[in-house]
């Protein structure tokens, strides 16, 4: 820790952590919003202007990604377990950075392909950062809290897509320098203000039983709701991987959509997510529970993408985002719900377990989605099925609000505002 971050009051370090933790967010989420715009056309490029096979090469890359997000996310988080969250924050967000500039360099498809596998590595730390919210709030104060970091990202998603619009005009690579500064910078950050969040007597020993993603598992059987609640994890990430499988090449083909477009729509998005994430969770928490919440954001997402998959112009597509933008409700009341149901020395091990079934839902769904969007765009059926993909994500999400109903059926969970 830097002699800064060491010498800081309680309460300052709080405040660091909280600050670092939004500049966290909303600068990997920035830096990853600056390439969506542009990777899909990098890769279209790569593959001859070939659409349909720039999907296929597109589904093998989000399932390299996804792999590596499921085997490193719960190895990243039981380290911050054993060794404290700042160390594994700090080394995979550089790592990130460095990526970003290989990226930028790359010439061929093997190159970029390389590329993203490492930065589904470094990029495994999102379990690590809830990990950390969790370590520096009160179980009470958890949804909201997670609410203001989805609201960073929402920001992150404003500013990243809208500039990788604008520079994808200039070149399809200026984007990934500038994500590559973006993520530097953050870990510069860290560096100086990050304190630990993890006080030595918190921390447990390291176990490979409970790091390989098959062992990280078995704590989300540890308790039938828990268990449940996994389930809802699992449907909802496998279809909210439709949007950066197909969106850019399913918006371009089905409405002819360039870069600055779909910048722009993304940017729109962001926005949406801001005002649910920092306008919309508190209230919902208080009023409604943290289930009611959860189960709130799974409606909007299901309704969102039935709009999405139906709307056959881009007016049609436009009216969806603010029905959609609900399903920022579903993770800050998940995550809520779930880490109550351990201790405060598992925390990292369930974040670790939730990122990695994120990671499974990340390898099957990109295969998933882009051959079905490649199969249904393929002669006749263009005219008829284009929104295949994004329906059958939302019978995925009408599964999760069926599932997130009969698992806490029996539960009664108080409003936040009768537990502060």
């Amino acid at each position: 820790m830097s002699e800064a971050a060491a010498s800081a009051t309680p309460h300052a370090r709080r405040r660091a952590s909280v600050g670092f933790i939004y500049v966290t967010a909303l600068l990997d989420v920035m830096s990853l919003g600056l390439i969506i715009p542009v990777l899909p056309k990098l890769v279209e490029e790569f593959s001859g202007g070939d659409t349909a096979r720039a999907a296929e090469v597109l589904g093998l890359f989000g399932t390299a990604w996804a792999l590596m997000q499921f085997i490193f996310s719960p190895i990243l988080g039981i380290l911050s377990d054993r060794f404290g969250r700042r160390p594994i924050l700090l080394i995979s967000i550089f790592g990130l950075g460095i990526d970003y500039i290989l990226m930028a360099v790359s010439p061929s498809l093997t190159w970029l392909f390389i590329g993203r596998v490492i930065s589904g590595i470094t990029a495994a730390t999102f379990g690590t950062a809830s990990a950390y919210v969790a370590d520096i709030t009160a179980p009470h104060e958890r949804a909201k809290m997670f609410g203001f970091v989805g609201a960073a990202w929402g920001v992150g998603f404003v500013l990243g897509p809208a500039i990788g619009g604008l520079l994808g005009l200039i070149g399809p690579r200026w984007p990934f320098w500038a994500a590559a500064i973006f993520a530097l910078a953050n870990g510069l950050y860290g560096y100086f203000i990050l304190p630990e969040s993890l006080p030595p007597e918190r921390r447990t020993p390291f176990a490979w039983a409970k790091a390989n993603p098959v062992g990280s598992l078995t704590l989300l059987r540890s308790h039938p709701e828990l268990f449940g609640l996994s389930g809802v994890t699992f449907l909802y990430f496998l279809a909210h991987t439709v949007l950066p499988s197909i969106f850019v090449l399913y918006t371009g083909f089905r409405y002819g959509w360039t870069t600055f477009e779909v910048g722009m729509l993304l940017a729109m998005t962001g926005i949406a997510n801001i005002i649910i994430q920092a306008v919309v969770v508190g209230p919902a928490v208080t009023y409604l529970g943290e289930r009611g919440t959860l189960l709130l954001g799974l409606v909007g997402g299901a309704a969102g993408f039935v709009i999405y998959g139906l709307a056959t112009t881009s007016l049609l597509f436009w009216i969806g985002v603010p029905i959609f933008s609900l399903m920022g409700l579903v993770q800050p009341g998940l995550q809520a719900l779930t880490t109550r149901l351990v201790q405060p020395s598992e925390q990292g091990q369930l974040q670790g377990a939730n990122a990695a079934i994120m990671g499974l839902t990340g390898v099957l769904g990109p295969g998933l989605f882009t051959q079905l969007f490649a199969w249904s765009i393929d002669g006749d059926r263009s005219a008829a099925l284009p929104g295949l993909s994004v329906l059958l994500a939302a019978l995925m999400m009408i599964a999760a609000l069926g599932l997130a109903i009969w698992v806490t059926r029996n539960t009664i969970y108080v409003p936040a505002s009768e537990t502060s």
